[in-house]
């Protein structure tokens, strides 16, 4: 019964979240384009411009990239720039967070992830996801995905939370020795502007991007609004999720957070 009230709860306040997290978009773009940095659409928000002209229906996240040096631009200038009721939120900002990429958080907001830690004070609130993009070696694809996937294994279990026990010790050492192991990997393999893609860290599918179907940034309506979307948005969608256009199952049309309250004061 309580899961039930929940999930219409949420449905009932998602809407007003799309809408909302819209709005930090619009501020977020604004700082980008009058500092000349670039960004585009990505993941379930360049699929929801595609195929259904704004948002997924059942989406209550918005996710963006940007050169991963542009990301750190942002979040300098946006300490400043940003309103009071916006922040980047990242390790340096607030040190309960566990990512390595950046987000936009909503202070007068709260929404609960399944995977939240309510021992941990980060703030959980509205966010729009910044997916940092690096340069990428040339790996056939086996290989490129059983290592990226080693990597993404390596940093969830070392940033995860442990208690202290002989089987937390050994985890935290064997993963920790794979972790300076991928990175010492990585460090030495000659990177090649061909290839672009999110953090080793964070990209769990080994799915890497051609450059040139990312920049030049394009442009696509998203809820009646340009922004800048891949190149070819095309052969991007196609790397991330293949039949783009196919909907899923019913069941599967489901909202992330556990509990959306878009605004906590008038």
């Amino acid at each position: 019964m309580a899961n039930t009230y929940l999930q219409q709860f949420n449905k009932e306040h998602l809407r007003a979240s799309q809408l909302k997290q819209l709005e930090m978009l619009k501020v977020i773009v604004q700082i980008c384009e009058r500092h000349n940095l670039t960004y585009w659409l990505d993941a379930g928000s360049l699929l929801g411009a595609v195929r259904h002209g704004g948002f997924i229906p059942w989406d209550d996240d918005m996710d963006i990239a940007m050169p991963k040096e542009d990301m750190e631009r942002f979040a300098q200038i946006a300490e400043k720039d940003l309103p009071s009721h916006l922040f980047v939120q990242n390790k340096q900002t607030d040190k309960g967070y566990r990512f390595q990429h950046y987000k936009v958080v909503d202070k007068n907001s709260f929404y609960v992830q399944p995977d939240d830690d309510f021992e941990s004070s980060y703030q959980k609130g509205l966010f729009i996801d910044i997916f940092p993009y690096i340069d990428y070696p040339s790996l056939p694809n086996c290989v490129k995905k059983k290592y990226l996937r080693g990597m993404c294994v390596a940093y969830s279990v070392l940033h995860s939370k442990h208690y202290y026990s002989w089987t937390s010790t050994a985890k935290l050492f064997w993963f920790g020795l794979k972790n300076i192991t991928f990175k010492g990997i990585w460090f030495l393999l000659p990177k090649q502007k061909k290839y672009f893609s999110c953090l080793p860290s964070n990209n769990w599918h080994g799915m890497v991007q051609l450059r040139e179907d990312i920049l030049p940034v394009s442009k696509i309506t998203f809820e009646g609004i340009e922004f800048n979307a891949p190149h070819n948005p095309d052969a991007y969608l196609k790397k991330l999720y293949k039949d783009y256009m196919q909907l899923p199952p019913e069941d599967k049309r489901a909202i992330h957070s556990v509990f959306i309250q878009p605004e906590l004061t008038k």
